[in-house]
């Protein structure tokens, strides 16, 4: 029998995550993370095992969500498949290298780390001031952006390891380094949803290979990815992925990306505390 108390939760969490998703290109880890890490203490679940079933189903679910996001940003022209091409193997690359270190280090020091980094992420959106809008077509080349493809690969490959570790998509970290590099905001975010997908594929197969063996994961696990709160989060998040795309390309951001880094402020406290607790 399906538990709505695990359910109800894991679909809030999902339409929250498309929503922001499509909408500022992040593959909405940073939302579903701590609301399943939540769920599963109320369920007895110990923080170690609670973070990686968190972040592995985060991973699988950022799938669904990219497609979802990548197809409406594609039909609008704003994909930079360039881009994608050159750093998507590095991402991969260091999203495997990610799921090994975190089964290395373990479900308390990944709550660290996540707590850390939803800090920096949190100030660092809540104290950025506005990039000037790059002059930049959608066909432009990766050489248009400096030329500079080792340090994209090595900037791929760092991105790909946080990715792993933090259940995310990669977007906190790519839309900014795209934007920086010279990218307009709106195809560093819809570039940065297609990158999000071989990032959290590779992802999920390293946390379900690195699971299949624990004989104390809930019922219905694929590794550590739980299936029907996967099944909850894509339910929820593909539509409203769909509508984040909408505003994208409408709305400015600023207001929403001012309430969404005081979100990771509260998210990076109670992470740490928790944290400390254990």
């Amino acid at each position: 029998m399906v538990d709505l108390w695990l359910i109800v939760p894991s679909v809030i969490a999902g339409a929250l995550a498309g929503l922001l998703g499509g909408m500022l290109g992040i593959g909405g880890g940073l939302v579903i993370v701590p609301a399943l890490v939540w769920v599963y203490g109320i369920h007895g679940v110990t923080p170690a095992l609670a973070m990686q079933l968190a972040v592995a189903t985060s991973l699988a679910s950022i799938l669904f969500t990219g497609f979802s996001s990548v197809r409406a940003h594609h039909r609008r022209g704003a994909v930079r498949w360039d881009l994608v091409r050159v750093m998507a193997p590095a991402l991969v690359a260091g999203a495997l290298a990610g799921t090994a270190l975190a089964e290395y280090i373990g479900g308390e020091w990944m709550m660290r780390a996540f707590g850390v980094f939803a800090a920096v992420m949190g100030l660092q959106m809540l104290l950025a001031r506005a990039h000037p809008q790059h002059m930049e077509s959608a066909t432009g080349t990766a050489s248009s952006i400096g030329g500079a493809r080792g340090l994209h690969a090595v900037a791929a490959i760092v991105i790909g390891v946080a990715s792993a570790l933090f259940g995310i998509g990669g977007g906190s970290l790519l839309v900014p380094w795209l934007h920086h590099a010279g990218v307009r905001l709106q195809q560093a975010v819809a570039s940065s949803s297609a990158c999000g997908m071989p990032i959290a594929l590779a992802g999920a197969i390293g946390f379900i290979v690195a699971g299949w063996q624990r004989a104390d994961l809930p019922a219905a696990s694929l590794g550590y990815v739980h299936l029907p709160v996967l099944v909850a989060l894509v339910v929820a998040s593909m539509p409203m992925a769909r509508v984040g795309v909408l505003l994208a390309h409408r709305l400015p951001a600023a207001t929403l990306r001012r309430v969404f880094a005081l979100l990771l402020l509260v998210v990076a406290a109670d992470f740490l505390w928790q944290a400390r607790l254990s």
